[in-house]
């Protein structure tokens, strides 16, 4: 890497970083206002204005060339700028649903929209890495911010068991992940990953120190996806975080740790060596995560396992290793993120038992469609789509990432996958079936709610589930376009290492 030219080229690499720096600054300058103007309520709008902004700025780059910035370290383009949208609307629609419900437990912090911001600025660096150091120092500078945020309430005991667990398996990963960056530098002598499949160790068929270095860096990111056998963690960090932030953990980590892991996969590993572990992978992800939540009382828990069985939906398409199998992931991962967030905030404005809804159950929200009809609805439709019923985006989403499977001989695997689907439909309509078929007086538990307790509901926050519940319809009918899209980013032009 000759870095002669770094500062000349580097104002030609600014606007690929666009999103990045905005987002970085501003996470910059609501740290300063905070510490002069402490918890001032204008800190979350700032962060959301930054937000949006940035969202806009990617959007409008959904069709420009892919290539790449800093001395390849970054990649650009179409692939970049979709899954930076994905990111950044999900840390916008996080702001909304965490402003009324950190206000109500009464920790409406300026750091933790400033942590939310950084956390983001690592999540862009991740889904765009082009390099193995930019890799690894995006998933750490997301997984540090989410650490804190996990133990935010420090009152409560499960919320920092939860930011404990969620740490030392954090850092446990990490030392294998990098020590198969480590390993795959020494069989290759390279890091940048279109580079990484040209070396002779490669074209060769890879040695042993190659493919132990692999199976150490697919580790690193099996845990972060929240796949089995590493999934462990998340029940426990996903039922003790506060339930805005764990909506926006299930979403935005998991899409940009699944976008690089796809740029792994296209660019420097050979499909034909790596797809029956990842089939076998998704299998048992599909099958543990929604054989697990079949039995989950707590909403928060069953989505966590419902997460992880979603991440086997993804690995499905994965596991075809072709540009549809990436495409329809791709498209997933946008479906996914609409239907999580929409959950989550629903359950945070539906919060009464003062724990972060650790221990709240779902039988104490008998009835309460009619209580908060909006909501309820709401929740429906996001039931609805995370089953996969037609017309809405969770049906499309899991046709996009099982149609290339079948198209690659893969059918037992998808057999699999539409046997776990349908199973899912038990713990997901039964809680429409409790919000709007039971009433308070037929469930015992449902005397435990405190009604008046519920956070308020702000406009914003209204509005963010609105919109994605009309989001989910309009992905589930106006879909052709998008797959097109993200079909564009893996022609082989598109995906080209050089600028």
């Amino acid at each position: 890497m000759d870095l002669a030219q770094a500062y000349s080229s580097m104002a030609a690499d600014l606007p690929a970083v666009f999103s990045m720096t905005v987002v970085g600054v501003v996470g910059m300058v609501m740290v300063v206002l905070d510490s002069f103007r402490n918890d001032h309520p204008a800190i979350p709008w700032l962060g959301a204005a930054a937000l949006g902004a940035s969202a806009v700025w990617e959007f409008t780059h959904l069709g420009t060339a892919s290539g790449t910035a800093f001395f390849d370290t970054i990649r650009t383009g179409g692939f970049a700028a979709f899954i930076n949208l994905i990111v950044l609307l999900s840390g916008l629609i996080t702001i909304l649903l965490s402003e009324p419900y950190l206000d109500r437990i009464k920790h409406a912090y300026g750091e933790v929209y400033a942590l939310i911001m950084f956390a983001t600025v690592g999540m862009l660096m991740l889904g765009t890495a082009n390099h193995l150091v930019s890799v690894f120092v995006g998933l750490e500078t997301m997984s540090v911010c989410l650490y804190v945020l996990t133990g935010l309430v420090r009152e409560d005991e499960g919320a920092i068991e939860s930011a404990l667990k969620y740490f030392l398996l954090g850092a446990f990963s990490t030392g294998f992940f990098l020590y198969g960056i480590a390993l795959i530098y020494g069989a290759t002598g390279a890091m940048v990953l279109p580079a990484i499949a040209e070396t002779e160790v490669v074209a060769q068929g890879g040695s042993i120190m190659f493919w132990a270095g692999i199976a150490l860096f697919l580790i690193g990111f099996m845990f972060k996806v929240s796949a089995v056998p590493f999934h462990m963690w998340t029940p426990d960090v996903y039922q003790g975080a506060p339930t805005p932030l764990t909506g926006y953990m299930s979403t935005a980590s998991k899409a940009a740790a699944f976008a690089s892991l796809i740029l792994v996969l296209f660019h420097a590993m050979p499909a034909e060596r790596w797809g029956l572990a990842l089939a076998v992978i998704a299998v048992i992800t599909m099958v543990v995560g929604n054989v697990l939540a079949l039995s989950q009382a707590n909403v928060k828990r069953m989505l966590a396992y419902s997460s992880i069985a979603h991440a086997g939906y993804v690995l499905v398409g994965l596991t075809a290793g072709t540009a549809a199998g990436y495409s329809g992931a791709l498209f997933y991962l946008l479906v996914y993120a609409v239907m999580n967030l929409g959950a989550f905030g629903v359950m945070a404005l539906l919060e009464w038992d003062g724990k972060e809804g650790r221990v709240q159950t779902l039988d104490s929200l008998a009835g309460i469609g009619y209580e908060k009809p909006l909501l309820g609805v709401a929740m429906g439709v996001f039931m609805f789509s995370l089953t996969g019923f037609p017309p809405l985006g969770g049906f499309i989403g899991k046709y996009a990432v099982f149609a290339p499977a079948i198209d690659a001989g893969l059918t037992w695997l998808v057999l699999v996958g539409v046997l776990m689907s349908a199973l899912s439909a038990y713990y997901y309509l039964r809680v429409v079936y409790v919000f709007w078929m039971q009433s308070a007086e037929e469930v015992e538990a449902a005397q435990e709610a405190e009604y008046s307790a519920f956070p308020y509901a702000t406009p914003s926050a209204k509005g963010a589930i609105v919109v994605c519940a009309v989001a989910l319809v309009v992905l589930g009918i106006f879909f052709g376009g998008i797959l097109e899209t993200t079909a564009g980013f893996f022609d082989a032009a598109a995906m080209a290492s050089a600028p």
